[in-house]
């Protein structure tokens, strides 16, 4: 079983920047695609942004002018960087693995997240006013 485990989250002002890992038991280039998820109390679980093994990438577009996905497969590690953080961004951030779905199909397609081969524990980030 792999495992995936998320660092880097924490308090932040709005402005501020946070760089986010997802550090991967296994070689992450086996997957189809990994990304970034987030979900703040009481909402839906929202993808933000997918890296697939064509290190294609997509975005969704909530994010797409301020975050950056980018990996790291000699070190299994996927990262996210936020820049321009608002307190609409606070929340549980997860990143999550497939063997079968692209980037693209991973942060706009119409799926049950749960069907997803392999997702994080989560790390909580707070963007304050």
């Amino acid at each position: 079983q792999v495992h995936l485990v998320e660092s880097g989250g924490g308090s932040v002002q709005a402005g501020g920047s946070l760089r986010l890992s997802c550090a991967a038991s296994a070689a992450i280039n086996m997957y189809s695609s990994m990304g970034w998820f987030r979900q703040a109390p009481g909402k839906a679980r929202e993808a933000l942004a997918g890296i697939d093994s064509d290190s294609i990438i997509t975005y969704a577009h909530s994010v797409k002018d301020r975050f950056s996905i980018s990996q790291d497969n000699a070190r299994n590690i996927l990262f996210l960087q936020m820049n321009n953080l608002t307190p609409e961004d606070s929340g549980m951030y997860y990143c999550a693995a497939d063997f079968s779905l692209s980037s693209r199909a991973l942060i706009q397609g119409d799926y049950d997240p749960k069907t997803l081969d392999v997702w994080g524990q989560g790390i909580l980030v707070n963007v304050s006013s």
